[in-house]
C-alpha cells in the first residue's frame, strides 16, 4: 500500500520498523557519496538510515539526506555520545538518535526534542533506566556479546511491545535467528556498507539482506 510523505512523517518508530526492520548504518560514509547510496537504499525498501558521528563530516551527510529524502526516509545519527550532538543532529534535520551506550541524559533530550531515541544497552538494569528516560526502542549492543536466547529472556521481562534491535554482527546469515527471538529490527553495518563501497555494492548487499528478511518473515 502506498503511503504519502505526510503520513510517513506521522509514523512512530515502531511504524517505521514495520515498514523497514533493517536500519542501514553508514559508518564512514562521506557527504559527496551519501545521496547516491541512500537512493539505492530507498529503492531497496530500506527506509531507516543512520550516519554515525565518527564518520567524515557527519552533520553534512545528515543534512543532505534529510533535505533530499526527508519525506521518504527516517534519517538520523548513530554513535551519539553527548547532548550537544543531539542538538546538532536536530539542526541538521535528523530525526533519529542512536547511542552506543546507556546514556539517560542523551535519551531524555532526544525525546524532549521530539526525536526518536534508540539508546544502546546490554543489561536489564540499563534497559529499564533507558525506558524510564523515554527511549522509543532499545539497541542491544554489541549483539555478539549476547545471543538470540538472551534477547528472548529480556523480552520476557521488558514491557510488552518494547522494540529491541540487535546491532553487531547482523547479516543475511544471522538475521533469521534474531528475528525468531523477537527482534523488532536490526542495525546493520558492514553487511550493508563499508567505507569506499559504491552504490552498486550497496544495492547487492541490500538485496541479500531483504531476501534474508523475507525468509525470516515467511515471505520468501
Amino acid at each position: 500500500m502506498d503511503v504519502k510523505s505526510q503520513d510517513l512523517k506521522e509514523l512512530d518508530l515502531r511504524g517505521w520498523l514495520v515498514r523497514s526492520p533493517i536500519v542501514a548504518i553508514l559508518r564512514g560514509v562521506k557527504p559527496n557519496e551519501v545521496e547516491a547510496i541512500v537512493e539505492v537504499l530507498a529503492e531497496s525498501r530500506i527506509l531507516v538510515v543512520e550516519v554515525p558521528l565518527n564518520s567524515p563530516s557527519p552533520f553534512d551527510s545528515i543534512e543532505r539526506v534529510a533535505r533530499r529524502f526527508g519525506g521518504r526516509l527516517l534519517v538520523g545519527a548513530g554513535t551519539v555520545r553527548s547532548t550537544d550532538a543531539v542538538r546538532r543532529v536536530a539542526d541538521a534535520g535528523g530525526r533519529l538518535i542512536v547511542t552506543p551506550h546507556a546514556d539517560v541524559s542523551v535519551t531524555a533530550l532526544a525525546r524532549a526534542s521530539k526525536l526518536f531515541a534508540v539508546p544502546g544497552f546490554l543489561t536489564p538494569t540499563e534497559a529499564f533506566a533507558l525506558l524510564d528516560a523515554g527511549a522509543d526502542a532499545l539497541k542491544l549492543f554489541p549483539a555478539e556479546a549476547a545471543s538470540p536466547a538472551v534477547l528472548g529472556a529480556l523480552r520476557a521481562v521488558l514491557p510488552p511491545g518494547t522494540a529491541v534491535l540487535p546491532v553487531g554482527g547482523i547479516g543475511p546469515a544471522t538475521l533469521a535467528t534474531w528475528r525468531r527471538a523477537g527482534a523488532a529490527g536490526f542495525g546493520v553495518g558492514s553487511s550493508i556498507y563499508r567505507p569506499g563501497e559504491t552504490a552498486a555494492d550497496v544495492r547487492a548487499k541490500a538485496a541479500a539482506l531483504m531476501t534474508a528478511l523475507a525468509g525470516a518473515d515467511g515471505r520468501a
